[in-house]
């Protein structure tokens, strides 16, 4: 079905190739999840499956891969379009219609099917992937998980024997992400569908795949059964973060299994608590009443209040659309507000001057691309640092810490989806705001990654600052987060200490306290200070 013979693909001006050798057979009806550090190559290796690498991305691909029997060489992706369909990071940017059904049908009208053929399928389509009652919707009005499945039943219409899909799931709340993961597993269980996607939160997929491709530092591949390839890969979700410090043979890839692995550990965790580092907030920073957001009719935030306080990182949550980038943009000044107050150190930031306003509220939006606008990662460093009048090397060095080893000749634009929010981060770090917003700051990021970006918004809050970040990161928010709030429908329907909003969620629920449920931890590292001798995490 898909076959990589010695593959090499080398991008001009990269010290080194992107991958490497690689000999890759990817059979029939499988689903193989492909892993790997940020930037590492994931997203190359998928576009070699249909033609983009290197067609429309450039560089040079040497060796061969042949997809359905035709040798991608001889075949660029308009020749692959009803074998091999195709959904990138962005699912948005890849519309070219404006309503759901238009979009389903776009793909087959451009292989020239026939209108009854498109009809039949477009109709069988929206059954698949559960878009049925949105078939009139504007694509625009649509939430990110809607316009996932939306993307995913496009490239489905021509009926393809192969999808591809880059970071499915990285945008999407747990109860979206769980829906698209079950629409692909119907698709290789019950059509054949061969499905491989990237993916760095890994532990909402890994439990699914039949196959994983490890991408490793070199560009080489390693390829497997999941348990065999998780064992000694350098990302690992926590459930296997757990397995290796217990060392569980095989490793559990789910939380039922780990649950049946796990009564001995939970019956040690019973005689200790779990190790809190006794923070506590100080004074507030910034104080919202009332504030409401609306889009003609439409009620995006309804009445919210809310107080962030210096030293505290506070995690908001909620399904998407429940209004969190709307409340985040609102509290940053720029965004829209039919009413209420926001005030940080007395002043609304939306009254406040543009270099005020950096220095009150810094926002890093859901599409870091949006701030980025010169021709080098360089350029957009030394334009911080001259913007917020700071030492040269300030924003490069919050690049480095978020990640490592970003070429500083690279346009932004070329950069990985992680490597791009970083520097987005980078870039509002530099002005050092009292208030740090960010919508979804993970996406995009492997666990070494939002390690440091954890040890970053720990740093800013111990320096003073408060911190909001909306994500339905749960892992990220165990691991990061004093506070979390929640919204529904523009509402705050929960508000508490971390432990006891997620703790109480089935949904919200990292993977740990799932495991070791009804005991009061979230996270391996304490798992690991509470266990005697203590051990290391990881590998």
């Amino acid at each position: 079905m898909i076959l990589l013979d010695r593959v090499t693909v080398t991008y001009a001006g990269s010290p080194r190739p992107a991958l490497r050798d690689v000999d890759l057979t990817i059979p029939e009806g499988e689903l193989c999840l492909v892993v790997g550090r940020t930037g590492i190559g994931k997203s190359t290796l998928l576009g070699t499956l249909n033609g983009l690498v290197p067609h429309f991305t450039g560089g040079t691909l040497s060796g061969r891969v042949e997809v359905a029997g035709r040798d991608t060489r001889d075949h660029p992706p308009r020749d692959l379009a009803d074998a091999v369909g195709f959904v990138g990071q962005d699912p948005a940017a890849g519309f070219v219609t404006d309503v759901v059904e238009e979009e389903l049908a776009y793909g087959m009208e451009q292989l020239g099917l026939d209108p009854d053929v498109m009809r039949k399928r477009v109709e069988e389509t929206l059954d698949l992937v559960g878009l049925v009652d949105l078939r009139d919707r504007p694509l625009a009005d649509l939430s990110a998980g809607e316009q996932q499945r939306v993307a995913i039943g496009a490239a489905l219409t021509p009926h393809p024997s192969i999808l591809v899909l880059d970071e499915p799931t990285s945008a999407l709340d747990p109860g979206a992400a769980e829906d698209v993961l079950a629409v692909l597993t119907r698709l290789v269980h019950d059509l054949g569908i061969t499905v491989v996607l990237a993916e760095h939160r890994l532990e909402r997929v890994v439990q699914y795949a039949d196959r994983v491709i490890a991408v490793e530092r070199d560009g080489t591949v390693t390829a497997g059964r999941p348990e065999d390839v998780m064992a000694d890969s350098d990302v690992a979700p926590p459930i296997v973060e757990l397995g290796r410090l217990r060392n569980w043979e095989p490793l559990p890839l789910s939380v039922r299994d780990a649950r049946r692995r796990a009564h001995e550990l939970r019956d040690q965790l019973r005689e200790t608590e779990p190790p809190r580092d006794g923070r506590h907030p100080g004074d507030p920073v910034l104080s919202a009443r009332g504030v409401i957001v609306t889009y003609g009719s439409a009620i995006a935030v309804a009445g919210v209040d809310v107080t962030l306080h210096a030293g505290e990182v506070t995690a908001l949550m909620g399904r998407n659309g429940s209004g969190k980038s709307s409340l985040l943009w609102a509290l940053q000044g720029t965004g829209p507000r039919a009413a209420g107050t926001v005030e940080v150190g007395g002043v609304d930031p939306a009254a406040a001057p543009a270099e005020q306003q950096r220095e009150l509220v810094g926002l890093v939006p859901h599409s870091p691309v949006d701030l980025l606008y010169l021709e080098t990662v360089e350029e957009e460093c030394a334009a911080a640092d001259a913007d917020n009048a700071v030492a040269d090397g300030t924003c490069r060095g919050h690049l480095e810490r978020l990640v490592g080893g970003v070429r500083p000749d690279a346009h932004p634009r070329d950069l990985s989806e992680g490597e791009r929010l970083a520097l987005a981060l980078a870039i509002q770090l530099t002005a050092s705001p009292q208030v740090v917003l960010l919508d979804e700051p993970t996406r995009g990021l492997d666990y070494p990654g939002k390690e440091q970006l954890t040890a970053t918004l720990r740093s800013l809050a111990a320096d003073g600052h408060a911190v909001m970040l909306a994500t339905h990161d749960v892992e990220f928010v165990a691991a990061v987060a004093d506070r979390v709030v929640v919204l529904a429908e523009g509402e705050v329907v929960s508000d508490g200490p971390t432990g006891d909003v997620v703790l109480s969620s089935p949904v919200f629920a990292p993977q740990v306290a799932k495991i070791v449920r009804p005991l009061p931890w979230l996270t391996v590292p304490e798992v690991a200070a509470a266990l005697e001798p203590p051990l290391a995490v990881g590998r």
